[in-house]
């Protein structure tokens, strides 16, 4: 399995002057960073989401998905959030990826070309056939939902 994992490849298509081809950081970095692509500074307003373009597309290989998620320091500092993280880029999707960012700061927010705002790390999918059944099998937890193993 590993063997064929080192023979997978993402084909990255840049799109934009600017963008910046995504790189592991280190040698132990799960997801590679990914940056905002623009001409000048963008202007992401206190409690609003904003679409930030990286300038980028990619074939990401049959069975697996990236999964786009915050960058911890840019969005621990900043309190800028990506609100559907973390989000799916599908194996069979070209078109550019753009990054939701959420400002939760209470002042606007002046975003530099090339900042670092996400990161996507590449997982394998695994789909499985659906069944409809009448009742589902037992379970000592049952429909206890939210916090009810807590307790």
């Amino acid at each position: 399995m590993q063997n064929q994992i080192n023979h997978l490849q993402i084909q990255i298509q840049i799109l934009r002057e600017g963008a910046v081809v995504p790189e592991y950081k280190t040698s132990g970095s799960a997801g590679m960073d990914l940056s905002a692509c623009l001409t000048e500074n963008l202007l992401l307003p206190k409690g609003e989401v904003v679409l930030v373009p990286t300038g980028l597309a990619m074939a990401i290989p049959d069975g697996y998905e990236g999964q786009i998620r915050p960058r911890s320091g840019f969005s621990t500092k900043q309190r800028i959030i990506m609100p559907n993280s973390p989000g799916t880029i599908d194996s069979d999707y070209r078109g550019e990826i753009m990054i939701p960012l959420l400002n939760l700061s209470g002042t606007d927010y002046h975003l530099e070309p090339g900042t670092r705002v996400a990161q996507m790390v590449i997982q394998a999918v695994v789909k499985f056939p659906i069944q409809v059944v009448t009742e589902l099998e037992e379970t000592d937890r049952g429909s206890g939902g939210f916090g009810s193993t807590g307790k």
